[in-house]
């Protein structure tokens, strides 16, 4: 737990910073590999702790007066961090998307907004899709319901269902996510009418296509 916490807080320690022999100023406040607090000594002393442990001296915060040192093997914890840092970037973090609809969107408009839930769903995020009613259209909602089990029989076994259409206000909404992420990601990607598949847009969730 000591050391997941010391890894964590001094993990932007940079290749610059001094260690061992390379520490000149003196005295130094110390940290030991136990996290135990030595106190203000000389370097000489400090260094001399870390060699008699078979670790190194690493000066963690030389800003500090006196400066802040540590006790640790360095080459296992630069392995460990380059190793907390690739999982870290090949983490992928799943985000809430929404595509926006209305009872009247035309086939073509449609198409175009069902390549960007596509794309956001190869990428396996989750989509909202949004109808939005404006004055008597709230009449037609069956309308809406329709459309959004067109678009569930359109993406078909490659999303499930995370919260069914519901009514909230002037608006309809559905949530889906990926079924089964796969790396060629969802067949039968619709194609805009140049042959491309539509680019998605790339703001911060919720993302509205329209």
């Amino acid at each position: 737990m000591h050391s997941r916490r010391f890894l964590e807080r001094y993990s932007i320690i940079a290749k610059a910073l001094r260690l061992n022999d390379q520490i000149r100023i003196s005295p130094v406040r110390v940290i030991d590999q136990n996290q135990t607090q030595l106190g203000v000594i000389s370097v000489e002393e400090a260094q001399r702790l870390s060699r008699e442990a078979g670790l190194d001296l690493v000066e963690v915060s030389p800003t500090e007066r006196p400066p802040v040192c540590r006790i640790m093997d360095y080459g296992k914890f630069k392995y460990e961090r380059k190793k907390r840092q690739k999982n870290a970037a090949g983490s992928h973090a799943i985000l809430l998307k929404e595509i926006r609809l209305r009872p009247k969107t035309d086939a073509h408009d449609r198409l175009i907004k069902m390549n960007h839930a596509i794309a956001f769903l190869n990428e396996g995020h989750k989509v909202q899709f949004t109808m939005l009613f404006r004055g008597r259209e709230r009449a037609h909602r069956d309308i809406a319901q329709d459309i959004f089990k067109s678009i569930v029989e359109e993406l078909g076994e490659t999303v499930k269902m995370e919260r069914f259409p519901s009514m909230e206000g002037r608006r309809m909404t559905m949530v889906v996510s990926p079924a089964k992420p796969t790396k060629s990601g969802i067949p039968g990607l619709a194609k805009h009418p140049t042959g491309q598949p539509a680019p998605p847009t790339t703001s911060s969730p919720p993302v509205s296509s329209g």
